[in-house]
């Protein structure tokens, strides 16, 4: 408890960097079971019944609600940030994702545009939260100790996804062993994760504290929503001030364009290319939330005294490995390899790049620069998936060539990574 206190900011205490850690847990089974293992796949088998447009529609149905988080993620981070109410917003888009998510329990074979609306509703409220999460990391951890934090946080978030996901496997055994198929025990599983996401961010509610000062109300603008659209507005105009951070913001549109495409569609890739059953790619994302938290520990110690870039560019290299792995696998066995290779870059990467968005932003803006991180991210969510789903419907269902052709996104995140100094992007926040 002494070293996570000696990397706290002053006046925050180990209590409530252990409830922002706990939203971390909370959220990640949202993501793990509903994007990527569990009912991805079943909306492209049982809800969408196999058909050649299935991938496309469900990457479409994740576009969606990233395209709605792009437009309003920044203005809902400078309204945060304007009136001191990052944590009231926090509540509220968790309730929204815990009440979609258990709703997702409706969806049955055939209801194509109740899972499309409620996957796009859920997916919105998880994206906006998780935005706001992130902009209290620079109140909460010291400068020289963000990737530290950040890292613990994506570690404790993985084990998280793992009680999801394990919770979920549980119950999926069950039904199994006796007779059930997807569409009965698919359901149950939306309400379990519903229902973890609920009882695991309560800490995050209890003992957060909102450090940021509310500022006079606008008249005439009772909601303040046009004074947020102004914002937003000298938002990215003032990002010429900070070219590190404007570099970097590019740098993650290329970059998780490649993640998320894994994210979403890795149970997909599974079962469609490799035939895997709905156990068998549950205990694989299982394996992968494991080395994802190891990954994010250990290279979350790493990036403070190697640098966040240059950490940043190992595991993005990391990363053409593992597609490299996954394209080549005709069976389970190098496919496991790739996929622990997955979860190790997985964290990292992700660890890295919330912590590099921290180090590179002004203290008195987070929470608005954490918006913009938003906009790169959900921008790289509708990028790399709709690609794959475009590449795998016109080639007739040819998987390999879609997760071959991913590999481009991690090679044009390197090539922009390249002009980022971290040195000097510290030197202009400040």
């Amino acid at each position: 408890m002494k070293c996570l206190t000696e990397q706290l900011a002053p006046g925050v205490r180990p209590r409530e960097a252990v409830s922002w850690a706990m939203y971390d847990f909370a959220n990640s089974g949202y993501t793990t079971v509903v994007v990527t293992a569990v009912f991805n796949a079943y909306f492209v088998g049982v809800v969408a019944a196999g058909q050649p447009w299935a991938t496309i529609a469900w990457t479409l149905s994740l576009a969606v609600s990233y395209a709605a988080t792009i437009l309003l993620g920044p203005l809902i981070g400078t309204y945060a940030d304007r009136y001191g109410r990052k944590k009231r917003l926090l509540v509220f888009t968790t309730l929204g994702c815990v009440v979609f998510t258990a709703a997702l329990s409706l969806v049955g074979s055939g209801d194509i545009w109740l899972a499309i609306v409620l996957v796009a509703l859920s997916n919105l409220f998880f994206s906006l939260g998780e935005n706001l999460a992130g902009a209290f990391l620079p109140e909460i951890a010291r400068p020289e100790s963000l990737g530290r934090l950040s890292g613990w946080g994506w570690s404790v978030g993985y084990l998280g996804g793992l009680v999801s996901l394990g919770a979920s496997l549980a119950w999926v055994s069950h039904a199994q062993a006796a007779g059930q198929g997807s569409d009965a025990f698919v359901p149950v599983c939306m309400l379990i994760t519903a229902a973890i996401f609920a009882v695991a961010s309560l800490p995050a509610f209890l003992f957060l504290r909102e450090r940021g000062a509310a500022q006079p109300p606008v008249a005439g603008d009772p909601i303040q929503w046009r004074a947020a659209f102004a914002q937003f507005g000298q938002s990215l105009g003032s990002l010429r001030s900070f070219p590190d951070l404007r570099r970097f913001l590019w740098c993650i549109v290329w970059y998780q364009a490649g993640v998320q495409t894994v994210v979403a569609l890795a149970a997909i890739y599974a079962e469609q290319a490799l035939k895997f059953e709905t156990a068998d790619t549950i205990r694989l994302i299982l394996l992968v939330n494991i080395t994802a938290a190891v990954g994010a520990a250990f290279f979350g110690q790493v990036q403070d005294r190697f640098g966040h870039v240059r950490t940043l560019a190992v595991t993005l290299l990391g990363w053409l490995v593992a597609i490299g792995l996954a394209w080549a696998s005709t069976g389970p066995g190098m496919f496991w390899i790739a996929a622990n290779v997955v979860g190790i870059c997985l964290g990292a990467s992700q660890s890295a790049g919330r912590a590099l968005v921290g180090y590179l932003s002004p203290a008195a803006r987070r929470a608005e620069f954490f918006g913009l991180w938003g906009v790169a991210v959900k921008l790289s969510s509708i990028l790399g998936p709709v690609s794959y789903g475009l590449v795998s419907w016109v080639s007739g269902g040819d998987h390999r060539l879609a997760i071959l052709l991913t590999g481009a996104f991690f090679i044009a995140g390197l090539a922009v990574l390249r002009s980022v100094d971290a040195v000097r992007g510290r030197a202009q926040a400040l």
